[in-house]
């Protein structure tokens, strides 16, 4: 057996190196051959564990996606979060749009399996359901920032309130990752959203207004 049963309501940490394995294999998998043409098969033979660790862990293969897809958005919210939090109350507006675009996840191998999950996610409203609620947590995060910082900075007032500014923030970011999937130049993305980012939250001086 790949995998231990939880012991008293804890998890092993073997079980925790299993479940981290198979998420790393199906990354790898998913993002070389696509979400719907993967197979829990592929996925464990990549991982080197049998069908029996994979069902240990996962009922599924979209149980698996979602949870691939949770790890590395959680990951873009605290790399923001992170970013955004080094000011203080009076936000340095291109100060933190420089240290955002250095640390966000411009992957392409992530990309591909997040364009997947949308793709998926169009066609099954629970999954939408999730996807849109994890979107929203990520702009909240934006949003509380920025509301934070009201009164010290003001933002261009065609944004409106925070909300609006990080919704604004969020399309920036799929907007200049949908060009990287097909061009696959990650320095000209991160200049490219600094660009438009610094132009969106401020005078495009790098001065906020």
């Amino acid at each position: 057996m790949d995998t231990e049963p939880k012991t008293g309501g804890r998890v092993t940490r073997r079980r925790v190196r299993t479940r981290a394995n198979l998420l790393d294999a199906a990354f790898a998998v998913f993002a070389a051959k696509g979400f719907g043409r993967a197979s829990i098969e592929e996925v464990c033979e990549a991982a080197g564990y049998t069908r029996g660790a994979f069902y240990s862990n996962f009922s599924s293969l979209d149980e698996l996606f979602f949870a691939l897809y949770r790890q590395r958005a959680d990951l873009i919210a605290e790399q923001v979060a992170g970013a955004l939090a080094q000011d203080g109350p009076d936000l340095d507006v291109a100060q933190s749009v420089d240290r955002v675009t250095e640390v966000l996840l411009l992957d392409v191998d992530w990309l591909l399996v997040k364009t997947d999950f949308l793709v998926h996610a169009a066609r099954d409203p629970a999954v939408a359901e999730a996807l849109l609620e994890h979107r929203a947590g990520l702009r909240r995060t934006i949003a509380g920032r920025l509301a934070r910082a009201r009164g010290h900075t003001q933002l261009p007032a065609v944004l409106g309130d925070a909300d609006s500014a990080a919704h604004a923030v969020v399309a920036a970011y799929d907007g200049v990752t949908t060009q990287l999937l097909l061009d696959k130049d990650v320095d000209g993305a991160r200049a490219w959203l600094r660009q438009l980012l610094t132009a969106l939250l401020t005078d495009g001086s790098g001065r906020a207004r």
